[in-house]
């Protein structure tokens, strides 16, 4: 089996940065081709072009990794969309997303981004997600700390600056997004959720929780990406697939940030104190349900961990479950 050590992280860490500049490039071509496109009646229409580029970007992508890391294996969202779904095993695999937030991609909105992560011994290990039309390169490796490069600047260490505590859903701004499922369950269950943290319990609303405010930047990546900078507190998404996630789950970890599951995970560690609710197994890794709360600081009352599985708890009190399809 391949060993990967500090060392070897680094390497592929400055490999995947290049990977990741490269495929910006392309994303890049490829929205002007979708904003220039005038005639609503042309042959390719904007799906048919993101399809494309959606492609093709992760096809020049699998073409670099083969020709660097031959024996690493590689999970993609079009790869998987067409039907092939390697096994996770314990070797050093690709986890691509390349280019996640495709509706601002089709609209020009510049909060589009290709997401990279390495997933070794079952677990992410690196990730990189780049965000061309802003020129932002969040990177990070387990162990070695995560970044944030603004165009050619010099990284800078996440969180950007000092966290805050956070004492409740009351104080916090919460990213979510609505998905591609619009069936009723599912639907249904994140309207009310939504409604649950945003309103005032004061004025109508049992169990609400007036929250500063919910925001969506329609890419769960670049979500994840502004809780490990400490701007969103925390960033909840049931539907979303493990190439979304893969790299921002590493670059939150570094920042101090944690990650969970679903309700059921949640609730177990409540019960069981030999239970890590924060641990990112691979059951909460392909388990499309995902809480990524940002790192809080210890306080004579409680240490940041206690802290993040305090507000954990609140928000699952708060929010509805559903299965994803």
């Amino acid at each position: 089996m391949t060993s990967l050590g500090h060392a070897e992280l680094r390497s592929i860490l400055t490999f995947t940065v290049n990977l990741a500049r490269t495929a910006g490039t392309l994303i890049l071509e490829g929205s002007q081709a979708i904003q220039s496109a005038s005639d609503v009646n042309q042959k390719k229409n904007s799906v048919d072009l993101v399809t494309e580029y959606d492609v093709a970007v992760e096809n020049l992508v699998m073409s670099e990794i083969k020709k660097a890391y031959p024996t690493f294996k590689f999970i993609g969202e079009e790869s998987y969309s067409s039907g092939t779904r390697p096994e996770l095993t314990d070797e050093p695999t690709f986890c691509v997303d390349p280019i996640d937030g495709t509706t601002n991609f089709v609209h020009g909105l510049p909060l589009a981004c290709i997401s990279l992560g390495l997933i070794y011994q079952k677990r992410p290990v690196l990730g990189v997600i780049y965000n061309p039309f802003l020129q932002h390169l969040y990177t990070g490796i387990e162990g070695q700390g995560s970044f944030l490069t603004c165009g050619t600047g010099s990284p800078v260490k996440l969180p950007l600056a000092n966290p805050k505590p956070l004492p409740s859903l009351s104080k916090a701004l919460i990213a979510v997004e609505w998905g591609s499922d619009r069936g009723a369950p599912t639907i249904t269950a994140k309207s009310d959720s939504f409604l649950r943290l945003a309103a005032d319990p004061n004025d109508g609303v049992p169990g609400g929780r007036m929250a500063h405010s919910l925001r969506s930047l329609g890419s769960g990546a670049l979500n994840i990406a502004t809780v490990a900078q400490g701007s969103f507190d925390m960033f909840w998404e049931i539907g979303c697939w493990p190439w979304d996630v893969c790299a921002g789950i590493v670059i939150a970890q570094e920042a101090g940030g944690v990650v969970t599951g679903s309700h059921a995970l949640l609730a177990s560690a409540t019960g069981d104190r030999s239970i890590d609710p924060f641990k990112v197994t691979p059951e909460i890794l392909t388990g499309r349900k995902y809480l990524i709360i940002r790192k809080i600081p210890d306080t004579p009352q409680e240490t940041g961990r206690e802290a993040q599985f305090r507000i954990a708890k609140e928000f699952y009190e708060t929010v509805e479950d559903c299965d994803p399809k």
